[in-house]
């Protein structure tokens, strides 16, 4: 059984940087991304639908996460894949940093620290998938792509937050059970 692509893999007009893909997002937080419609009051980011004009790439990570962390190897079918992988690495990271006896407010300062915390970015020696991610161009692409890759970072932990602390409650044990995988044996 293959691994699940990126359904964006379709979106052809999306700007590409190095051939890491900078994909629309439903967002508060700033940056270089193209901001999607935010879900009507009363829907719940866990409830959201691939057909919904509100789905975005961060939908897809943590929808598919689960079942994509158990996959060894990946096929890379264009650059929303890319994101994809992306996205899983780092909600392992992030589910490394919650520990079970820590509260909803003590993990949401670790998710927000990791998110905001220095990273590698494509091109970099520390980035871990760099045969897999082609550098940016020039200084001011990279600049770009690190400003869309922290909006990014701060969505998934927000959201990641959300389904780890249901109701405030928790942490999900459904969810720290993935904490010792690591996808395609790579970890940040």
């Amino acid at each position: 059984m293959p691994a699940y692509h990126s359904i964006f893999l379709e979106d052809r007009d999306v700007p590409v940087i190095g051939n890491f893909p900078v994909l629309p997002l439903r967002t508060r937080t700033r940056g270089p991304a193209y901001t999607l419609p935010m879900l009507p009051p009363g829907v719940a980011d866990i409830d959201v639908q691939p057909d919904n004009e509100s789905y975005d790439c961060v939908d897809e990570i943590l929808s598919l996460f689960r079942a994509n962390v158990l996959f060894r190897n990946f096929e890379i079918n264009g650059p929303a894949d890319r994101m994809l992988i992306y996205g899983t690495l780092f909600i392992t990271e992030c589910l490394g940093k919650v520990k079970p006896t820590m509260s909803a407010r003590e993990a949401e300062k670790a998710l927000t620290n990791v998110a905001l915390d220095n990273f590698a970015i494509p091109g970099d020696a520390s980035f871990p998938l760099n045969q897999a991610f082609e550098p940016p161009r020039d200084r001011q692409d990279a600049e770009t792509l690190r400003s869309y890759l922290t909006q990014v970072r701060q969505e998934i932990a927000s959201r990641l937050l959300a389904r780890l602390y249901p109701g405030g409650v928790g942490p999900s044990k459904f969810w720290l059970s993935f904490t010792k995988r690591k996808f395609m044996g790579k970890s940040f």
